[in-house]
């Protein structure tokens, strides 16, 4: 009985986190879920990483209709990017085998760290003025080059590819918080589809307890954070985002070092 309620309690907190980064900052489940079930459960990473994809798809889409009602999603440029990022990931799988493991394992940790530092101290609370200025059809092949970027680092690095995104969006396009993590978590429910159902294909389908529990306890959380974030004011959402991953960040930064 102890070791049952030991497994729903990791898998309550690996959603919680999952679920507050996806809704708040537009981020991968992955980041969080397959480190603590990996760490805690002792879970193979194939499993883990299996688990993270299939409740990174619910979580994303429920997101990304929560942020479309506010009007906070770039549903065009999405799809451009979205595109570039299924045609770019295989490459970057590939090109990871000529590098080691332990160069590639501490990147989306890292990259979650600092857009939390950089949410809090340097918060974007509107578009720049070279997104307002630019063409629609600047704006697409902005997109489709940035999607290329984060498809390539996404199957480089194996993970990150919300923070990717959120950096993306933010910095090279120049989107305002809210829209970036709307278009980012519109994007992340198709890339997980596709990455989640190759997943179980290639391989034996995890524990359907943990699966189910993981899936929705990420699901609520994305709901309610998701529902935060639209309501909130451009600060108070890079606020609360920057504490979101600067802890996550942390506390990922620990469980790499055990």
């Amino acid at each position: 009985m102890n070791e049952l309620w030991w497994e729903i309690l990791i898998c309550f907190l690996a959603g919680a986190g999952a679920g507050l980064g996806t809704g708040f900052a537009g981020m991968s489940a992955a980041t969080v879920i397959s480190p603590m079930l990996v760490t805690f459960l002792d879970l193979p990473a194939y499993d883990a990483i299996g688990i993270a994809l299939a409740s990174d798809v619910l979580a994303s889409a429920a997101s990304a209709r929560t942020y479309a009602k506010s009007g906070a999603i770039d549903i065009k440029n999405g799809i451009v990017m979205m595109c570039g990022v299924l045609a770019m990931t295989m490459v970057g799988s590939w090109l990871s085998t000529f590098v080691p493991n332990s160069t590639l394992g501490g990147f989306s940790v890292a990259m979650t760290l600092v857009l939390g530092l950089r949410f809090l101290f340097l918060p974007i609370t509107s578009p720049k003025h070279s997104l307002q200025a630019c063409s629609r059809t600047v704006q697409f092949i902005k997109g489709a080059v940035g999607g290329a970027c984060i498809g390539l680092i996404c199957g480089f690095f194996g993970a990150g590819g919300g923070m990717m995104m959120l950096m993306v969006l933010t910095m090279f396009l120049g989107y305002e918080l809210k829209t970036a993590v709307g278009t980012s978590v519109f994007v992340m429910t198709f890339s997980a589809l596709t990455g989640a159902v190759s997943h179980f294909a290639l391989g034996s389908l995890p524990r359907p307890d943990l699966l189910v529990l993981c899936v929705v306890f990420t699901l609520i959380w994305a709901q309610i954070a998701a529902k935060i974030a639209t309501r909130s004011a451009p600060l108070l959402l890079n606020r609360l985002t920057g504490v979101i991953l600067t802890v996550l960040g942390i506390i990922l930064i620990v469980i790499s070092l055990h």
